[in-house]
């Protein structure tokens, strides 16, 4: 089975993530290349996914605060087969990343041939553009 090159792949497609009002504040920090994570004043919980109150103690003291945008690779999939509109892409990295501030996000895994990622590999945040005033956060191995 022969394999295309990197290079002959069309980068990722960057759909437009909808926008509610608990996860406004992290939308609006994307385009401005910065990652936000919502704290619990109350317990001190770093909380993922974006939302008004917290997971662990039920407060509403949450507060946003810029995020080192640095993490692992704990978990990936490295898919092969992509429906439309990814299947111009394929294959590509689907993982869990690591935060150095604790939670694990749901993101792609670029700038690097998929079959060179690894659990544990360090990894920070990119952002590509969706021109809709908001962009996806993905990651690429740390350094590059």
């Amino acid at each position: 089975m022969s394999r295309e090159p990197a290079t002959t792949r069309e980068p990722l497609p960057v759909p437009v993530p909808e926008v509610t009002s608990e996860t406004a504040e992290f939308w609006a920090a994307t385009a401005e290349e910065t990652l936000l994570l919502p704290r619990c004043e109350h317990c001190d919980t770093v909380i993922w996914y974006p939302r008004a109150f917290c997971p662990a103690c039920a407060s509403f003291d949450v507060t946003w605060f810029p995020a080192s945008g640095r993490g692992t690779v704990y978990s990936f999939t490295i898919v092969r087969r992509p429906a439309p509109p990814y299947d111009r892409s394929g294959p590509f990295v689907v993982a869990y990343v690591e935060l150095e501030e604790g939670p694990r996000v749901l993101t792609n895994v670029v700038e690097c041939e998929p079959d060179e990622v690894e659990m544990g590999m360090p990894v920070e945040v990119v952002f590509h553009d969706t021109g809709e005033g908001r962009a996806l956060y993905r990651f690429r191995p740390a350094g590059r």
